[in-house]
């Protein structure tokens, strides 16, 4: 049966940082309402604070709207203002490295719909490490393996 949720009456267990004591809170609405397939988040950024560090996925397409305040979207090493009504589409794969940035005056606010795939990794090419989610391991990209081949007969 459907259930009709209210943005001012998620519960806490649904609220990363429910008291907005960070520099970020993500209320998970689609987690709430019970979604298998996609995550619908709302994600708000403290004045001088980040959305989170600078990444890629692999598998995850992601959809984004900021629904109040101003800010900076860094993508593919670019940067972007951006503000109330605007949005964006960001395909899976490709490489597509973002991240948003407030250094506006208010709290920012966006709608961060996606697609959840078990399977996606993430990568941060800031400080060049990988993120495997099915093994919830990080590795550094920096490592050189000098003793391993992909040949199976060595």
């Amino acid at each position: 049966m459907t259930k009709i949720h209210n943005l001012d009456a998620v519960p806490n267990k649904f609220i990363d940082d429910p008291r907005f004591e960070s520099a970020m809170s993500t209320k998970y609405l689609g987690a709430l309402a019970g979604s298998e397939r996609i995550y619908v988040n709302i994600d708000s950024v403290k004045p001088g604070a980040k959305s989170a560090k600078y990444h890629s996925h692999t598998l995850q397409e992601e959809f984004f709207l900021i629904l109040k305040g101003s800010g900076t979207l860094r993508i593919q090493n670019a940067t972007f203002p951006v503000k109330h009504g605007d949005f964006l589409a960001k395909p899976a794969g490709k490489g597509i490295s973002h991240q948003f940035i407030n250094d506006g005056t208010e709290i920012l606010e966006i709608l961060d719909c996606g697609t959840n795939d078990k399977n996606d990794m993430v990568e941060y090419p800031d400080e060049n490490m990988l993120l495997v989610k099915t093994k919830n391991a990080v590795f550094s990209l920096d490592l050189d393996v000098n003793e391993w081949s992909v040949d199976p007969n060595e």
